[in-house]
């Protein structure tokens, strides 16, 4: 009969390394893309301020529009007219929420006392989502 004891030990490094790597690879790929600087203040002032109660944790949208990907894309307001989701529509919809309602959303977005540059960081935010 074969010695067994002998295949233990590299049993044992080769389950220690396999688990090593899988918790390296589903590290990684849980983190998502890496944001830049603003984006990341952005990101802050989205957990700070309650954005996420209405828009999603991560920006996929629930009571409030998604704006995981919104960036850039065509959305139909309320009265049926569409706008482009550029920077200019972006910083209108946190300083004037309800000048262009995207349509399906008839909750109305408080209106927030950010600074410019806090509203910068949630524009870079919204753009790298």
């Amino acid at each position: 009969m074969p010695d067994w004891s002998d295949l233990v030990p590299v049993s044992r490094k080769a389950s220690c390394f396999a688990f090593v790597l899988l918790f390296v690879v589903s590290a990684c790929g849980a983190s998502g893309p890496e944001l830049s600087e603003v984006a990341a203040e952005g990101q802050t002032v989205f957990q700070a301020h309650g954005c996420a109660a209405c828009h999603g944790e991560n920006g996929e949208g629930d009571i409030g529009p998604a704006l995981k990907g919104v960036f850039g894309s065509e959305v139909v307001l309320e009265d049926g007219s569409s706008v482009e989701t550029d920077e200019a529509y972006l910083r209108r919809a946190i300083l004037e929420p309800d000048a262009e309602v995207v349509a399906g959303f008839t909750i109305s977005m408080p209106i927030t006392n950010l600074t410019d540059a806090e509203v910068d960081a949630l524009v870079a935010y919204i753009k790298e989502l």
